[in-house]
């Protein structure tokens, strides 16, 4: 057989790659065509695409990989409607986000076509009906967020069938019934709360916290409450109920009173040594019991001056609170021992008590711990903290100090920290914090440490995060804890633990400045996003704050950065993508790259002039289904 002739050879070689082309070229416009589909049915800011555009590689919120698209990305994009039949043809569509949006009605059927879908984020919708089971035909499913939406019946035994999958959250839908026996092993995220389940927990659901289960008032056995008086797992028979004797309970009944007269009786004992002997310097009840007044002591000997709980006789450096600056001195260390007190928190460095006094004046006392300075180091950097006055510093007003206690104490901030009003009430009754209390928070803050860092190159703060802003009642910053980290122990792990450590930080009681600038741009960083450095799965990606922005960023995701309380706020989209880079430079993990607090502080009050210029409120917000979103096509690089 002859060989074929080269031109023969040539012309096949031709017709292949042009069948091969138009098969991609085919595939790709049936892409698009899909994605155009979505965008008329749906609207919002998909309506910003260039229709224009043959390729849809171009969009925004589009990824393509060989010529396909592999991710669609549009979440708070104010997309409203049913989803269409089309997007099935999406057949290479690995992650889908369409969370915070006002999409109803039921998954299309061609859903069951996505068999190569990993990410799936449907929460905060209204999607209704029962979990489709052509779900659990997507075995390479690895998330699934269909939370916050209206979706009812059963839970599936069906999910078993997702042997990848990572996280499942279904909490605020309408589920019912009882949840199933689910066997997923590589189950790392798990949330059913606030549905309508009842019965008791599977065992092999029964470690999960009690918060993946709350909110199912009929729910019952571990870690919910038991079923029946009986825990789940006690090793009775299932589902026998034993009746006690009559003499077992007697018997119970007579424990229970003797018992009740024995602790009685310690109490009073107890009590009656504390009366009896001489008193130290804790002067603040515990969290779980109310405040108690603490009595009179005398403190006119250094002898008088005993500690509470052990009851020996210790020596005292001062006997009275020293007052910094020329203040009107109107209480003295016995008002504050006679204050009712509560526990405000515990922080890195010790404490924090809320001391109400008798003339109506309420101060914040913080209890350092673990002091490892000498009297006269101690003293000397108390007096440097105490002469330190700018307005966007909590004041130390006065200090207590001897051998076995040191007491701070601070003006009282009543509308509490940032890290409250960030992340405690996330539900239905939130107010918004809107962005420029957020923008002036941060310059206020800013302004703080800049003036800190102004009294030389060894002054830092040393320990910067959202709960150590506390809040005027205008809601302008005050920072707090400021220097106390040289008082502490080099084995102390203040930031590493909470996610606003630098790397670099290895002695807790020698924080650089360069430092101080990481820990701000975490700050920013939670400002920007509204999500607690500390939480261990930050987001579905499960890493830290800042390696999780950065990666967002460089990926040109930036609109999945933002809070999406912010996302609401147009006008100053400009501001919010600039103070993301400031923070992202902060952020950096070589410490000589960071720049200087001056140079941040310089940068962000600029950008809150600007943001105070377009006079953006609340009042001036559509809150409607049918918002249009901002970052179009803004990308950081």
């Amino acid at each position: 057989m002859k060989p074929p002739k080269p031109a023969f050879t040539t012309t096949v070689l031709v017709v292949l790659c042009t069948c091969l082309s138009l098969a991609a070229s085919y595939d790709l416009a049936s892409d698009r065509q899909a994605l155009l589909s979505f965008r008329a049915s749906v609207g919002g800011r998909s309506t910003f695409w260039n229709v224009t555009e043959t390729n849809p590689c171009s969009w925004t919120g589009v990824t393509c990989v060989s010529d396909r698209v592999t991710e669609l990305r549009a979440p708070g994009w104010g997309l409203h409607g049913p989803l269409p039949l089309g997007l099935g043809n999406l057949t290479k569509l690995q992650a889908l986000s369409l969370r915070k949006n006002a999409l109803y009605g039921p998954i299309p059927p061609d859903f069951v076509n996505l068999v190569n879908m990993q990410n799936l984020y449907l929460t905060g919708n209204r999607f209704s009906g029962p979990i489709p089971d052509f779900i659990f035909g997507l075995q390479s499913l690895e998330r699934l967020d269909v939370s916050q939406n209206k979706f009812s019946g059963e839970i599936s035994t069906g999910f078993n069938n997702l042997t990848k999958l990572v996280s499942l959250h279904l909490e605020e839908n309408q589920l019912n019934g009882s949840i199933p026996e689910l066997d997923m092993p590589a189950l790392g995220q798990f949330n059913v709360s606030y549905n309508r389940l009842n019965g008791s927990v599977p065992s092999k659901l029964s470690s999960w916290p009690v918060g993946a289960f709350a909110g199912n008032l009929q729910l019952c056995g571990k870690p919910m409450p038991a079923c029946n008086g009986t825990e789940i797992g006690s090793g009775s028979e299932s589902g026998s109920k034993k009746k006690l004797s009559g003499g077992a309970i007697a018997g119970i009944v007579i424990g229970c009173v003797i018992g009740f007269f024995i602790i009685v009786a310690i109490l009073y004992f107890l009590c009656g040594r504390k009366k009896n002997g001489e008193r130290g310097a804790n002067y603040v009840a515990p969290r779980s019991v109310p405040a108690v007044e603490v009595p009179k002591r005398s403190l006119d000997s250094e002898s008088s001056n005993a500690d509470y709980s052990s009851g020996q006789k210790r020596s005292v450096s001062s006997k009275n609170l020293v007052f910094f600056g020329n203040a009107v001195k109107v209480f003295d260390l016995e008002d504050l021992l006679r204050a009712s007190a509560e526990v405000l928190g515990k922080g890195t460095f010790g404490t924090a008590y809320k001391a109400a006094l008798e003339t109506g004046v309420a101060m914040a006392v913080k209890r350092l711990k673990e002091v490892t300075v000498s009297d006269n180091e101690f003293k000397e950097k108390i007096d440097q903290i105490g002469n330190m006055d700018h307005v966007n510093l909590v004041p130390l007003r006065a200090y207590y100090y001897s051998r076995d206690e040191k007491l701070l104490v601070y003006d009282y901030m009543p509308m509490g920290s940032l890290s409250a009003l960030l992340h405690g009430n996330r539900g239905s009754g939130r107010t918004p914090l809107n962005w420029e209390t957020r923008c002036g928070i941060a310059v206020g803050a800013a302004r703080a440490i800049t003036y800190l860092h102004s009294h030389g190159p060894t002054i830092s703060h040393g320990n910067i995060k959202s709960s150590n802003i506390l809040l005027t009642s205008s809601y302008e910053a005050r920072v707090s804890d400021f220097c106390l980290a040289h008082f502490a122990s080099p084995t102390a792990t203040p930031n590493r633990i909470s996610g606003y450590r630098a790397p670099e930080v290895t002695d807790t009681s020698k924080v650089t400045q360069k430092a101080d600038v990481y820990s701000f741009g975490v700050l920013l960083l939670e400002l920007l996003t509204g999500k607690p450095p500390t939480q261990s799965l930050m987001t579905e990606e499960g890493v830290d704050l800042p390696r999780w922005v950065h990666s967002v960023v460089r990926e040109e995701w930036t609109v999945e950065v933002f809070d999406l309380e912010l996302l609401r706020y147009q006008s100053v989209e400009d501001e919010m993508v600039q103070i993301l880079q400031i923070a992202l430079e902060c952020t950096v993990q070589y410490p000589d790259k960071r720049p200087s607090m001056a140079e941040v502080t310089s940068q962000i009050e600029e950008l809150y002039s600007a943001s105070l210029k377009h006079g953006q409120d609340e009042n001036q917000v559509d809150d409607g289904i049918s918002q249009q979103y901002f970052l179009t096509d803004t990308h950081i690089k």
